[in-house]
């Protein structure tokens, strides 16, 4: 089956130029610090064509894609760029889908990596859901805010704490949830080692001197996966 990335992205509510899945692929084969001769051989293509497509406006059928995907641990959706304007879950669902219980250790290998999550918390306005940056470290969930931001108010709460993945072209994904109180860490020999080993970076910039660690006191998750396939499969 062959449909260019133009007709893939209108298809997800998006136009894109058509140069942008070849700085997508390179953006995030960057991210994970592989050559292009490793993603090559992980997506089973020549090298000589992986450079063409980082470097040219290309049409690109979808197997192609879902190779690169694959080799790259990410989803088409996210080389494709499609609905990045949409909330997700717009795409039809997957045939045949299967929903299962994460273990405890699946849920943290999940969040492992680190990126975007939500800190639910109640304020006297009523519950609030708010996205953060974080880290996982030692079993805990980190993030650094501003001092009066609403994310600093979660401090001295019982806060829930909710990551997921989902992948719009093949109708799967996870969620994790985790549920604990959210301290305020003070330490500074702890703060320091947290910046060299754990800073969670936050995308909205300025000074974020408040870091925050919510300790779980429960952790669960669930995957939604095609019958005849593992979560692993699916998405990572």
């Amino acid at each position: 089956m062959f449909m260019n990335t133009t007709d893939r992205d209108r298809a997800h509510g998006h136009t894109a130029h058509p140069g942008d899945v070849g700085r997508r692929v390179a953006h995030r084969r960057e991210q994970l610090g592989l050559t292009r001769e490793q993603v090559a051989v992980r997506a089973r293509m020549d090298v000589s064509y992986l450079e063409y497509l980082e470097s040219q406006p290309a049409a690109v059928d979808l197997e192609t894609i879902t190779a690169l995907a694959g080799a790259l641990g990410t989803s088409v959706r996210h080389l494709l760029g499609g609905g990045l304007d949409s909330p997700p879950g717009q795409a039809t669902p997957a045939l045949r889908p299967v929903v299962e219980e994460l273990q405890p250790w699946e849920c943290w290998a999940k969040m492992g990596p680190g990126g975007v999550g939500r800190v639910a918390l109640s304020t006297p306005d009523g519950p609030e859901v708010l996205p953060v940056n974080y880290r996982v470290l030692d079993g805990t969930v980190l993030y650094r805010t501003a001092p009066q931001s609403g994310a600093a108010a979660a401090v001295g709460k019982q806060v829930a704490f909710e990551v997921d993945q989902l992948d719009e072209a093949f109708g799967v994904g996870w969620s994790v949830l985790v549920t604990g109180p959210a301290h305020q860490v003070t330490e500074a020999d702890a703060i320091e080692w947290f910046g060299k080993h754990a800073d969670p970076q936050p995308w909205v910039g300025g000074r974020r001197d408040i870091w925050v660690r919510i300790r779980p006191g429960k952790i669960t998750g669930r995957v939604i996966r095609t019958a005849g396939t593992t979560p692993s499969d699916d998405t990572s």
